[in-house]
């Protein structure tokens, strides 16, 4: 079977950059998704995400080799279909399925025989078969005998221009030898190599792997930051020293936390699984709140310098954020530890406004930090409010900022990610994560700044 149609449910940032590859590799591709406007929007070849450029979606679409749809009744035309949906956790870190489910049900009443169906969702190890499945299985078909189902883990790494998914490794398992042969030699015309696991539970178990190993290393160097802090010593100068160790050590980087749509979650939905089996995934969880603490000490750490620099405490402080982006170059905002650190700041009565090239608004609140909801606008990042600023914080380090002008310009700077590295302080104090606390004190004040 050629699986020369495929259908692609979610067109986020998983599934529109991989719909895209398949049009681009020649197969026809139907796009599917819930949000009406977004669907428009690609139909007008206009792409709402920066990993795939418009120029791209454009090209597929006169090809005619793409189209979205709010349509499920569509993939019954398909032979192949990859539900790439969102698989976020709820309030008490409990894993949230309902986007899956909803893709399957959606499925569901048009899936014929001989339809193969690939979850692509990061989720806990049992997901295929536990959920996906018995919702398909609704229609009268069975799973690895009507039709095949399979799991294999998305690996897109967002603002990522050497690793995509025309050449990233693919890992697949499916509930059948049938099926996952059939999901690797779809997958294999992408042009990555396909490695074939015994089964789903191996290839989720994996991407869970994948990400908590950057999680727990993540958490180490956060904490060692916070140590060195104490001791006097910079952890940066430290990673750099330790990096010439050509073997056995692998550089991690502290920062104000973990965001996007896999690190700050993928912990949890293994440890609320591993409970069903009376195991407490405790080196996880640890690493997990590690994590999960850094907005809370960026926020101690502004208030600190404004304390020992400024004279004055958080309260009618002026707070502005460099990057709300959850990593550097990339315009997802997703569980970005800069949302925290924005809604502690308001909490102590700080005064907040935020500049990021590449997320125009950015939603915080709603939530036991901070209960009003508030949409802030990114301000242009110009003399007059690096000037109105008591503080400026960095927590994304996109290079698109010119951090000499800030160092430039600003009185008093908190580095959450080594973005001023090797910048003369000039008029600026610039205070960093995970290193000694400067000496000096604040230049006279400019218009608008703390004495103003």
């Amino acid at each position: 079977m050629a699986d020369d149609r495929v259908g692609v449910i979610g067109l986020g940032y998983v599934g529109l950059p991989l719909a895209v590859a398949f049009a681009e590799v020649g197969c026809e591709v139907v796009g599917v998704d819930v949000d009406a406007e977004k669907v428009a929007l690609l139909m007008a070849g206009r792409s709402p995400i920066r990993d795939v450029p418009s120029e791209a979606l454009q090209a597929v679409r006169k090809a005619g080799r793409f189209r979205a749809t709010t349509d499920y009744g569509e993939l019954r035309a398909v032979e192949a279909m990859f539900i790439c949906v969102p698989t976020p956790y709820d309030a008490m870190r409990a894993p949230d399925l309902s986007y899956v489910k909803a893709a399957a049900e959606g499925i569901a009443p048009h899936l014929r025989r001989g339809h193969l169906v690939i979850l692509q969702s990061t989720t806990y190890p049992g997901t295929t078969e536990e959920v996906v499945r018995p919702i398909l299985e609704r229609s009268g078909l069975r799973a690895g005998e009507d039709f095949d189902l399979a799991f294999s883990p998305e690996r897109i790494d967002p603002g990522n221009r050497e690793w995509t998914v025309r050449n990233t490794p693919k890992v697949v398992g499916g509930v059948t030898p049938r099926s996952t042969a059939r999901a690797a030699a779809l997958l294999r015309r992408l042009g990555a190599p396909v490695h074939p696991v015994s089964s789903p539970r191996v290839a989720e178990m994996s991407k869970l792997l994948e990400n908590i190993f950057r999680s727990v290393n993540i958490a180490l160097v956060n904490e060692l930051a916070l140590l060195c802090e104490r001791m006097g010593i910079d952890i940066w100068e430290v990673i750099e020293a330790a990096k010439t160790k050509p073997f056995g050590f692998m550089a991690f980087y502290p920062g104000p936390g973990v965001g996007g749509h896999c690190i700050p979650v993928d912990p949890y939905y293994l440890s609320w699984k591993a409970r069903e089996y009376d195991f407490y995934t405790k080196f996880i969880e640890l690493a997990a709140e590690v994590n999960q603490a850094m907005p809370f000490h960026v926020v101690h750490k502004v208030e600190e310098a404004l304390d020992r620099y400024g004279g004055r405490g958080l309260r009618r402080a002026r707070v502005l954020v460099l990057g709300v982006a959850f990593k550097r170059e990339v315009d997802d905002a997703r569980n970005s530890p800069a949302g925290r650190i924005i809604e502690l700041l308001l909490e102590r009565g700080a005064e907040v406004v935020y500049h990021d090239p590449y997320v125009p608004r950015f939603r915080v609140g709603g939530n036991v930090f901070r209960q009003e909801e508030r949409e802030l606008e990114s301000v242009p990042l110009e003399e007059g409010w690096l000037q109105w600023a008591d503080v400026v914080v960095i927590a994304t380090g996109h290079r698109a900022v010119d951090y000499e002008q800030v160092v430039r310009t600003a009185r008093l700077v908190v580095d959450t990610c080594n973005a001023t590295a090797g910048i003369p302080p000039r008029s600026a104090i610039v205070v960093r994560l995970g290193a000694p606390m400067p000496e000096g004190s604040l230049p006279s004040d400019p218009p608008g700044s703390l004495g103003g």
